[in-house]
């Protein structure tokens, strides 16, 4: 049984949530804000967090942050109000997985998570070794090195580079990069690949990679070049 932790200050829409993902069979733990789900998560580590953007005691985005300097691999679905895309936008840079504007399907949420965790799921699966010049990448042990330098990344980052180190030189638009990186989701969000690839191109920077070793082609998408 999956368990997911919803982190909202709105009491009803945490009631609502709570019901419709322990109908769906999920074990679902509550809390008002992200200071009192992170003094939780030392006693019990949920596999998914929904968690809101504005809340007291610790928002949404520096729950986020706190999160990936420890935990790279469980997913965060941001909640978010439809006028605050810079939130969204800062969310998905923090490491934010994907995120849904308020108001919002509960239908369309539960695919969202279902997909999320399949996502999270798919790392491995026998999947061969990935060399391109300096960058490796193991599928297998969700490993990843610059010249032998050990590069750490979110689930969804890590799945979009493999993608694009698996034709290196092509250039992929962001709809099919993410219908390849990410087959079990319906809902393309092209935003996300561009917030995801800010970050892995910032983190091959830090290990000493070219900045622009992750080019974006203006109107069409990204590639990744390697220099002979």
């Amino acid at each position: 049984m999956k368990h997911i932790a919803i982190v909202d200050d709105e009491a009803a829409l945490r009631e609502n949530l709570s019901y419709a993902l322990n109908k769906e069979g999920y074990r679902v733990s509550v809390y008002p804000n992200g200071q009192a789900a992170w003094e939780a998560r030392q006693d019990d580590s949920p596999d998914l967090y929904l968690l809101d953007i504005l809340m007291p005691r610790m928002d949404g985005i520096e729950f986020c942050r706190l999160l990936r300097r420890n935990d790279t691999r469980t997913p965060v679905i941001f909640l978010s109000s439809r006028d605050e895309e810079l939130d969204r936008v800062l969310g998905l840079e923090t490491g934010g997985d994907d995120y849904i504007g308020k108001p919002f399907s509960v239908r369309e949420l539960l695919a969202r998570i279902k997909a999320v965790l399949r996502r999270a799921d798919g790392i491995g699966q026998g999947e061969p070794p990935i060399d391109v010049g300096p960058l490796k990448l193991d599928p297998d042990s969700y490993k990843a090195s610059w010249n032998d330098e050990a590069l750490v990344f979110t689930l969804s980052e890590y799945r979009l580079l493999s993608e694009l180190a698996r034709s290196p030189g092509t250039v992929r638009t962001r709809s099919a990069l993410y219908s390849s990186a990410f087959p079990e989701d319906k809902f393309i969000n092209e935003r996300a690949v561009d917030s995801h690839i800010k970050r892995i191109r910032r983190k091959l920077e830090v290990a000493g990679a070219p900045k622009n070793i992750l080019e974006t082609i203006y109107g069409l998408g990204y590639r990744l070049r390697i220099e002979d």
